[in-house]
């Protein structure tokens, strides 16, 4: 018998594990895959996972704070993820991928992806952006865009955002007062600044889209 996916999402009070969880397990359920869904921060499970998706709302610097603040998570975290276990980070999960950010201060970031997390420069509107926006696919090909159908729009809620990354980790952006990027990867490593479990039928889709992915690591 066919063991279900694992899928770890990290509790480290950094929001929205609910939301999360269900949407994960909707996304499955609607893609035909047997999953099961932990809410954790044992670093253990974390490491038996198949997928990890890390949520995150709030700031930056508190958020690498929570995943700080419990033993052995975040090494585990970046332990699964050399070894070649699929990552999604949410939001500031997404944020976290980055080499830096600086909201309340310079705080490291995982250091996957080039660039730095900072200011918003949006003249004349409203920050935080808030609401629905739609998605530039960069990269259309790729297998974690398949299937959006037309002018695909995301869930956005910040004010910080990824700036100098290469432009081969960008696969979509979006714009307000310019491009700003909303979904990078790199290897087995993504991340969408938008809310994917806010992000009705798009959403899910890229949820079920990452649940089927094998992607290329680099070595």
């Amino acid at each position: 018998m066919t063991q279900p996916l694992t899928i770890a999402v990290i509790d480290y009070e950094g929001g929205n594990l609910a939301s999360c969880a269900r949407a994960c397990a909707r996304a499955a359920e609607l893609a035909g895959i047997a999953a099961s869904v932990v809410v954790t921060n044992v670093p253990a499970e974390v490491r038996a996972a198949d997928r990890i998706v890390l949520p995150g709302q709030g700031a930056f610097a508190d958020c690498a704070q929570g995943l700080e603040a419990t033993p052995g998570l975040k090494d585990a975290i970046l332990a699964a993820v050399a070894a070649g276990t699929p990552f999604l980070g949410i939001c500031v999960g997404m944020q976290l991928m980055a080499e830096r950010g600086l909201e309340h201060g310079v705080t490291p970031g995982f250091g996957w992806i080039g660039g730095e997390i900072a200011p918003m420069d949006a003249p004349g509107l409203r920050l935080p952006q808030m609401g629905w926006n739609e998605l530039n696919l960069h990269q259309p090909d790729h297998p974690l865009l398949q299937g959006l159908g037309d002018a695909p729009h995301g869930y956005f809620v910040h004010s910080y955002a990824l700036r100098d990354t290469p432009a081969d980790t960008l696969i979509a952006t979006t714009d307000y007062g310019g491009s700003v990027p909303a979904i990078v990867c790199r290897g087995n490593m993504a991340g969408t600044q938008f809310h994917v479990e806010k992000s009705q039928t798009v959403g899910l889709k890229i949820l079920a889209n990452f649940l089927k992915w094998v992607p290329q690591v680099p070595r």
